[in-house]
């Protein structure tokens, strides 16, 4: 078998898919994206891809190491997503080949299911304590929002009791089952990160997400020193190497790769077995479409330390477009109890909408995140 040709689409709201195809006439589907920078994986895809035209796409392994360790320079956000997504469709393509869902070709699963969570609030949360009790009664045990809007190095503590009081105001609305993940987005600096980690404290998050920028990771152990909350980290690191370094410091409890981000399915793999042995456990970043969220959940499927999982059904940023829209089945990720099973179709689980896709894709996108800055006119972490 070769791979023939392959085609990107640019689909709303603000993904980027790819679908590799062969002389055999099976297709495979990868979500290869940075959010914000779409256009500039595809460019990276349209590279890397001069190399796979007329390969075997069974050799999985050695086209990662070909796409990662050919170049001189690697790594990083907008190369590792191009393998990322291409790695995917090659994993869909195999194991629709042998007719057997992805999991079964990783070793086979330890899981039938996994947990989710679900996002309230946006990117300046309100009427969250309303949002999380929806999200109760829908059956999610689990939800996550951003802690707080921009905060300088040293700001207010009138915004550190703003966001206290939007944390609180879950708790109160939902009991004390529910896990609340609070994510701080990087928004916060070492100062500040302390102070509103500290204050969260009684209200028992499941954990706290990026308390710093992971460029500074070191500030983690002052932090975990700090606080007893679980500190979750991971979705801008890219390889296995960046985690080696995270993983060794001890300070992290939760990782959170991105298989459309850290090189894909293998790739992943590879991080979340590798942070078992630190007994550390881990909860993939997934704000994405519906192939990202698939090629996670053959993923979850394998890896014992693999806790909960992010899903973007209904999130602030899909309004208007969201991930059943892209499937013939939208019974796929049927969330029950909190829970959503493993898909069990060939490949990566799920069967797109292609005429959809091309339709969507006519419309594209060019997404960008938002541009912060504060009253002094610098700019905000965002």
């Amino acid at each position: 078998m070769k791979i023939t040709k392959y085609e990107s689409f640019l689909v709303p709201p603000r993904w980027l898919f790819l679908k590799i195809e062969t002389d055999e006439g099976i297709a495979g589907w990868g979500e290869p994206v940075i959010e914000g920078k779409a256009a500039t994986v595809k460019t990276a895809v349209d590279e890397l891809m001069e190399y796979l035209i007329g390969k075997n796409p069974m050799n999985i392994e050695d086209h990662w190491n070909v796409m990662y360790r050919s170049g001189f320079y690697r790594g990083g956000p907008i190369l590792m997503s191009a393998i990322a997504g291409i790695d995917q469709a090659l994993w869909d393509i195999k194991g629709k080949y042998f007719n057997t869902p992805v999991y079964q070709l990783l070793g086979g699963k330890v899981r039938n299911s996994i947990k989710v969570y679900s996002w309230i609030g946006g990117d300046r949360p309100a009427e969250v304590g309303a949002a999380a009790k929806e999200m109760f009664d829908k059956g999610f045990t689990a939800v996550k929002m951003n802690a707080t809007e921009e905060l300088q190095y040293v700001d207010s503590y009138k915004k550190i009791d703003a966001a206290v009081k939007r944390i609180a105001a879950v708790r109160e609305s939902v009991g004390a089952d529910i896990g609340i993940g609070v994510d701080f987005h990087g928004r916060v600096h070492k100062p500040m990160a302390k102070i509103l980690a500290k204050e969260l404290e009684p209200f028992h998050p499941m954990f706290i997400e990026e308390p710093v920028l992971p460029e500074n990771n070191e500030a983690l152990r002052e932090i975990a020193n700090h606080v007893s909350i679980p500190i979750a980290t991971g979705e801008r690191m890219f390889s296995r190497w960046d985690f080696k370094k995270l993983l060794v410091q001890g300070y992290v409890d939760i990782i959170q790769p991105d298989v459309s981000h850290a090189g894909g399915i293998t790739e992943c793999k590879k991080i979340i077995s590798m942070a078992e042995a630190f007994d550390v456990a881990a909860a993939p970043h997934c704000p994405l479409g519906p192939i990202a969220l698939a090629a996670c959940l053959q993923v979850d499927a394998t890896c014992h330390n693999a806790f909960i999982q992010e899903q973007s059904l209904g999130i602030h940023y899909n309004k208007g477009t969201d991930l059943l829209d892209y499937l013939m089945e939208n019974d796929v990720f049927k969330y029950e109890n909190g829970y959503v099973k493993i898909p069990e179709a060939p490949g990566l689980g799920i069967e797109i909408n292609e005429n959809h896709v091309r339709k969507m894709a006519e419309i594209g996108h060019n997404w960008r995140n938002p541009l912060w800055r504060h009253t002094d006119g610098s700019v905000a972490e965002w």
